[in-house]
């Protein structure tokens, strides 16, 4: 299994950059994929899934409004659109492949990627 993410940099606060993680060795579209970050000192937080369709997302509060999470099953790979970045944002963002737990929860995770830092300067 690997999940290769890529994207992350350097981007000033306001601004938007788009994360993108590449699967294989499992069935992508069968799995909930997701998205989630770990800033420095903190534990690693959900920010966003999207289920195994692409029918239907689930957001942390956090980011509501502001990121948004796709995916492209022909191309076994899921996306992350940052806009109006804020300095809090700035984070080691990982991907992820799991299942679903219910409404309102974040996704259980089964495989992660290796993670690629997003720095939001002022």
């Amino acid at each position: 299994v690997q999940l290769q993410a890529c994207g992350g940099g350097l981007v000033q606060a306001g601004g938007s950059l788009r994360l993108s993680c590449e699967a294989s060795g499992f069935t992508f579209s069968s799995y909930v994929m997701g998205w989630f970050r770990q800033a420095p000192g903190k534990e690693r937080e959900f920010v966003a899934s999207v289920r195994e369709n692409g029918g239907s997302t689930h957001y942390a509060d956090s980011v509501k409004g502001r990121f948004t999470i796709s995916r492209d099953n022909a191309e076994n790979t899921v996306y992350l659109q940052m806009n109006s970045l804020k300095l809090e944002d700035t984070a080691v963002y990982y991907c992820a492949a799991g299942s679903f737990r219910g409404l309102g929860q974040p996704m259980s995770v089964s495989y992660w990627g290796q993670g690629t830092q997003v720095t939001v300067s002022s």
